[in-house]
């Protein structure tokens, strides 16, 4: 990384080292950190609640599997349809076929609307599977799941994706990777507003040990969801054809979870058992 009199410029190669084809990027450095910092406050949680780290355990792997699938398919649903329907097999393998030859690219598109869902639909297969109640669950969950979406935005950033559009502002950042144009670092405006809404999350839980059913899960979406509503204005299109949309499809995908959350804040509620 070096400065300009006027900018800060990005120019960290995304990889940290390789060995033959393996290659650790700091972007897969960020997805474990996220992992780790959610297990770590998961473990505070439920130990305060009297649960049990062999429950925790198996929850994680639920959550680790629906993320990844979730976020994968969502990618390739939500903005690289055109490509995989006709290239199954490469939504789920982390190798693409180049010049005839099957290479190993990682997976190249996560998408965090699609990781949501896959999230949803994890807690509800273990909320079924252990006989918890999912509300009380996914209200716990939601007190990491910022910290979580920080560090893989800071991901992102040492990938120098997901950028901004030009400015002039004093703290722009030229991603050199890209090209020499000084850009708003969307990634980190996320990533500070998640870091935000993990405090929120956690005071309001510190506060409150037993909250009304579904406050927690309902602010955490309007919070998340809102932010990205707000913060996709600074971003450049992330595929053709978002281009000339009113709201791109982070944005449109957002709307369902804000209201959601909504929802979830008026409705009338009845006490919970775990």
């Amino acid at each position: 990384m070096t400065t300009t009199l006027a900018h800060i410029v990005w120019d960290i190669e995304p990889e940290i080292f390789s060995i033959g084809s393996f290659g650790l990027r700091y972007y897969s450095l960020c997805w474990l950190l996220a992992f780790a910092a959610s297990y770590f406050f998961m473990y505070k949680v439920f130990m305060r609640e009297g649960k049990s780290q062999e429950l925790l355990d198996k929850l994680t792997i639920y959550i680790f599997v629906g993320t990844l699938l979730g976020a994968r398919i969502g990618h390739c649903l939500f903005y690289d349809f055109a490509y995989y329907k006709d290239h199954i097999l490469e939504i789920f393998i982390p190798f693409q076929k180049i010049n005839g030859e099957w290479q190993m690219t990682g997976f190249t598109g996560l998408a965090s609307h699609g990781g949501a869902i896959g999230i949803l639909i994890a807690l509800w297969l273990f909320a079924k599977n252990t006989k918890m109640n999912f509300i009380w669950i996914t209200d716990r969950l939601v007190l990491v799941v910022p910290i979580a979406c920080f560090f893989i935005r800071l991901g992102n950033f040492f990938n120098s994706e997901i950028i901004g559009h030009p400015t002039d502002m004093p703290w722009a950042i030229i991603f050199q990777q890209v090209d020499s144009v000084p850009r708003h670092p969307a990634q980190l405006y996320e990533a500070i507003a998640y870091l935000i809404s993990f405090g929120i999350m956690w005071m309001m839980y510190q506060k409150n040990q037993h909250p009304t059913p579904g406050k927690l899960f309902g602010t955490l979406l309007i919070l998340l969801f809102g932010s990205r509503l707000v913060l996709e204005y600074f971003k450049i299109d992330q595929v053709a054809f978002e281009q000339g949309m009113l709201l791109n499809m982070g944005q449109i995908l957002s709307i369902p979870f804000i209201l959601v959350g909504l929802y979830l804040l008026l409705r009338k509620t009845t006490p919970v058992t775990r």
